[in-house]
C-alpha cells in the first residue's frame, strides 16, 4: 500500500490527461517519504454514466480514494494527505478554471487482519538499488 483510486466524470476527458493525474499523484506519493516506493498504486476509473448535481452534462468530478495499511499517526497521515491533495489540486486548476468540477479526496486504514497482499515489486527494487 498506499493505492489511490481515482474515479472521473467521462465527460472530463477533453479537459484533461487522465495518465497524467496519475503521474501527479504517484509523485507526490513519493515525495511524502512515508509510503514504500514498491507499495505504490494508483489506477484512474473512467465513469461513463453518472449524475452530478441538477444532472447538468457540463459538471465534471474527480473523486479520489487512498487505501493505506494501519501504523501511521493521524498527523503523519494529515501531513501526507495534504501533501498530494495540494499536488492534484494545483494540476487541476486548468480545469476548475474552465468548467464547473468538484475534487473529494478521503483516505481509508486497512485492518491488517482482514488485509491480504502478495508483492515481489518490493524486493526487485532492493535489488535494483544495490546493484546500480
Amino acid at each position: 500500500m498506499p493505492h489511490f483510486t481515482i474515479e472521473y466524470s467521462a465527460n472530463l476527458d477533453s479537459r484533461l490527461d487522465i495518465g497524467a493525474v496519475c503521474e501527479v499523484v504517484r509523485k507526490a506519493a513519493v515525495e511524502t517519504g512515508i509510503f514504500p516506493l514498491g507499495g505504490i498504486r494508483v489506477r484512474a476509473v473512467r465513469c461513463e454514466h453518472y449524475a452530478v448535481a441538477d444532472v447538468r452534462n457540463d459538471y465534471g468530478f474527480l473523486d479520489m480514494v487512498l487505501r493505506i495499511g494501519e501504523g501511521r499517526d493521524l498527523a503523519t497521515r494529515q501531513k501526507a494527505g495534504e501533501h498530494v491533495f495540494q499536488a492534484l489540486s494545483k494540476h487541476l486548476d486548468p480545469v476548475f478554471s474552465a468548467s464547473k468540477f468538484a475534487l473529494s479526496f478521503d483516505m481509508q486504514i486497512n485492518d491488517k487482519d482482514t488485509s491480504w497482499k502478495r508483492n515481489n515489486i518490493h524486493d526487485a527494487l532492493k535489488v535494483e538499488a544495490a546493484h546500480g
